[in-house]
């Protein structure tokens, strides 16, 4: 824990105290937390838990104000935990996101030769970006799970842990005292994670051009077409995804939910109507936030689907029900009191 200070502003409702509570995948020590650090205010208490579902279940109870997770990897794509505690439950919301390179190192209690080597401990998704090179390096060891890259190094320097070595990040490795018997290991040099940060629903980040939105949809049906149906919802309206991804939905074999980002604030019009479009055509869909991209990559803005065009469309039915002639008009004519941004010039 840090020294207790107010608590600075952060998206999202305040916090209870008087200062933020931030829980996160822990033990200290993990990429996790480092992706926290980038986000989080002086004066915050940290709250370590041994998986991504607890810390989120932290915030649900009041226990914590945030949440910070890993949930999406460069090499094995989403973190399925993360994922699945977000789409169930009472419902939390992203708020910004974080991106954190992921370099390992290969640690080992002080003294411990290679050729002692046999079990590698590491969290799976650590394990799946660095097994080809382990199994050059080391022939026959063998991978024993851990609940984070830290976890396998406080364990290894523990002395119970069951395993020779871990594969953790620089932090750990001094934090617990070990050795590291090889640095900058990887399968894919470059890799990164993505983090969010989860708050209770309230307030949005405001909308900054270069945004995401995050959501949940079932489909309604187990039928040719329904996929693209749900597609389509974004297509019509020039909301392009950022991300796609399937996941069991838990009721039966075969049933499946899409987890999404999509590109732009849920302020945008064209975002709005895309909502709207999927939730008269699927069975449930779930808000899960819109934030700021970390990349700060602005959204592209296909004719026809700007927030003055979607204004400026529902104003020429406005005035058709005023009893108007129901005539398009073309942008200049000065006889039509409604421009395409909507602004009444009469």
């Amino acid at each position: 824990m840090h020294d207790a200070s107010p608590a600075t502003h952060m998206p999202g409702p305040p916090p209870a105290g008087d200062h933020v509570r931030i829980a996160f995948l822990g033990p200290f020590g993990t990429f996790t937390e480092q992706a926290l650090w980038q986000v989080a205010p002086a004066g915050a208490e940290l709250l370590p838990t041994n998986s991504a579902p607890a810390a989120m279940e932290l915030v649900r109870r009041g226990e914590a104000d945030r949440a910070v997770v890993p949930i999406e990897n460069s090499i094995e794509g989403g973190v399925n935990a993360t994922l699945d505690s977000l789409s169930r439950g009472e419902p939390l919301v992203i708020v910004s996101e974080m991106v954190v390179p992921v370099v390992f190192q290969l640690a080992v209690r002080p003294g411990t030769r290679p050729e002692e080597v046999h079990r590698i401990g590491t969290h799976p998704h650590a394990w799946a970006q660095c097994r080809k090179w382990a199994e050059q390096t080391f022939p026959g060891a063998v991978h024993l799970p851990a609940t984070s890259t830290a976890a396998a190094a406080e364990l290894l320097a523990q002395g119970d842990a069951g395993f020779e070595a871990a594969l953790c990040n620089a932090t750990s490795v001094k934090r617990y005292g070990l050795e590291a018997l090889h640095t900058d290991v990887a399968d894919n040099p470059g890799a990164v994670t993505r983090f969010v940060m989860i708050a209770p629903p309230g307030a949005l980040p405001p909308p900054t051009g270069a945004d995401k939105t995050t959501i949940q949809v079932a489909l309604p049906h187990n039928e040719a077409g329904s996929l693209l149906g749900m597609l389509e919802q974004f297509s019509a309206r020039g909301v392009d995804l950022s991300r796609i991804e399937s996941r069991p939905s838990g009721d039966h074999l075969g049933s499946y939910t899409f987890s999404i980002d999509l590109v732009g604030h849920v302020a945008e019009e064209r975002v709005q109507a895309a909502l709207v479009g999927l939730h008269r055509f699927s069975p449930e869909v779930r808000f899960m936030g819109s934030y700021p991209r970390v990349d700060g990559v602005r959204a592209r803005i296909l004719p026809g689907t700007s927030d003055a065009d979607f204004r400026g469309g529902r104003a020429w039915v406005a005035g058709i029900l005023r009893g108007g002639n129901g005539v398009t008009p073309y942008e200049g004519d000065a006889s039509w009191p409604l421009g395409r941004d909507g602004a009444n010039r009469g």
